[in-house]
């Protein structure tokens, strides 16, 4: 680990994050973290446990003076999502991240950094730790697989903690206090084909889309960003209703909360066609790049013609269905609140596409703060996959976090931001899944908030975190301790 990063102000918390980066922890992959924060908390000699599912509880009483402060919850999840580049040779599973620094940030080398939510943890372990920074009677809850379905909040029961607040420290924007956020439905659509003997005559050819930003499926999803899989699907598509192409396999997207970078499809067309057809492909890849040249100026999409043509290839009939269920599928934004400004409402991420072997395979991230719509617009998708022939399944449902405006925590947030920074905070509502809303099923009377420092390119190989305003956040983060309301 570069001492770099273990010599950044304030030292509390970069040492610990540094030391919680050198634990791999991919979601549902957690029991290397797992055990490393429950040695933390037994080191410390504090109360530490955990519970049926993995989270895990360390608890430390108030400082002298603290004592009639109300007791307050500090939660962050322990997993992170594992993207990487293409040419980055990595194993998640069994190496810690290698972070770097450039200029106000501290980057991986070529994958995902982990500060989403590792800064959140790498804060409370800091806050733990500390022999001389004042602070009311903390709960510490570290939950986990927040990222591929939050079953840790969802599985942490009733009666755990007795915190009357909540600190989530899980937002990306040091000039916001989040309020409230989206709830989410994974849509799944599957079926199987026939698969054909290659017809005689053909040729085979990869198609390959990288180069796109990716990024955060609820953050990031109002920003036009390329999905790979919308993008392959409209090559796809050309290329079959003008040259009769068929797919071999495709495999597009990664995970199912990150807006999909890249996708490659293996295909075949007749050989009499092979000079058409490279030269309209070459025309669509144009229009395409000259469609996103604002937005993604790195997009590549190559067409290769392969050193050996595929075996086998899907059945016409269930290939154009799925051409056209993708392509009627919808991805993106699908609704602004009507209630607060520039907030996303409802969206879907088309995250996932495989066509392999006789299967496919179609992921969907779908979010929204309101429910009625969250499943509006789940159904639409469910119609467009099933007049297809898919089998569709809605997995995974979370609820979102309705805002308080008359939050007592939000008072005292927004009155240390004001006089730390001379201007107000942004008080607003996200379109990510934060833990708040399911943790508020079973302690529905805690007050609840969400703050944290800047963060850049969460869920992709660019995620980045800002030198300057860890130290803001942190600064934030001890006055905060500092004027917890005091027990009614």
């Amino acid at each position: 680990m570069s001492q770099e990063i273990r010599n950044l102000e304030p030292k509390a918390l970069w040492n610990k994050f540094a030391d919680l980066n050198a634990v791999p922890r991919p979601s549902k992959k957690e029991e290397r973290v797992i055990a490393f924060m429950m040695e933390f908390g037994q080191k410390l000699g504090l109360p530490t446990v955990k519970d049926h599912v993995g989270n895990v509880i360390i608890k430390k009483p108030a400082t002298p003076g603290m004592e009639n402060r109300k007791t307050i919850v500090m939660q962050s999840h322990l997993d992170m999502v594992h993207q990487k580049n293409n040419d980055t040779n990595f194993d998640f599973d069994t190496q810690g991240i290698e972070m770097y620094v450039d200029g106000d940030w501290v980057r991986a080398k070529g994958t995902t950094l982990g500060a989403d939510n590792g800064l959140g943890v790498a804060t409370i372990m800091a806050i733990l730790e500390s022999t001389d920074i004042p602070h009311p009677a903390i709960e510490a809850l570290f939950t986990i697989d927040e990222e591929t379905g939050m079953t840790g909040a969802m599985g942490l029961q009733g009666g755990m903690l007795d915190g009357e607040i909540l600190l989530n420290l899980d937002t990306e924007e040091d000039d916001e206090i989040d309020i409230g956020c989206a709830g989410g439905v994974d849509v799944t659509a599957t079926r199987s084909y026939n698969e054909e003997e290659t017809p005689e005559g053909s040729v085979g050819y990869t198609i390959t889309v990288k180069g796109l930003k990716g990024g955060h499926s609820g953050m990031d999803i109002h920003k036009g960003l390329g999905n790979a899989n919308k993008i392959m699907n409209r090559l796809l598509f050309d290329g079959f209703e003008n040259f009769g192409l068929q797919i071999s396999e495709i495999s597009g997207g990664s995970l199912r909360n990150a807006i999909p970078r890249e996708s490659v499809a293996k295909v075949i067309i007749a050989a009499i066609y092979d000079e058409a057809f490279v030269f309209d492909m070459q025309e669509i890849i144009n229009e395409i790049k000259a469609e996103f040249k604002t937005m993604e100026p790195n997009l590549t999409i190559e067409i290769v013609k392969s050193d050996s043509t595929p075996a086998k290839v899907m059945d016409l009939g269930v290939q154009e269905g799925l051409l056209r269920a993708i392509y009627a599928a919808h991805n993106g934004v699908y609704r602004m609140s009507a209630d607060m400004a520039d907030l996303v409402e409802t969206s879907n991420n088309i995250a996932r596409v495989i066509v392999k072997d006789g299967e496919i395979s179609i992921q969907n991230l779908t979010r929204s703060s309101v429910e009625t719509s969250k499943f509006d617009l789940a159904n639409a998708l469910r119609s467009a996959y099933e007049l297809f022939g898919c089998e569709v399944e809605f997995g995974g449902s979370y609820p979102g976090w309705t805002p308080n405006v008359k939050s007592e925590i939000l008072d005292v947030l927004t009155s240390i931001y004001e006089k730390q920074n001379g201007a107000k905070p942004n008080v607003v509502a996200c379109h990510a899944g934060l833990e708040c809303g399911i943790l508020g099923t079973n302690y529905p009377n805690m007050d609840m908030i969400s703050f944290g420092p800047t963060i850049h390119g969460a869920h992709s190989p660019d995620e980045r975190a800002s030198i300057s305003s860890a130290q803001k956040y942190w600064k934030f983060v001890l006055e905060i301790l500092e004027n917890i309301p005091v027990k009614k």
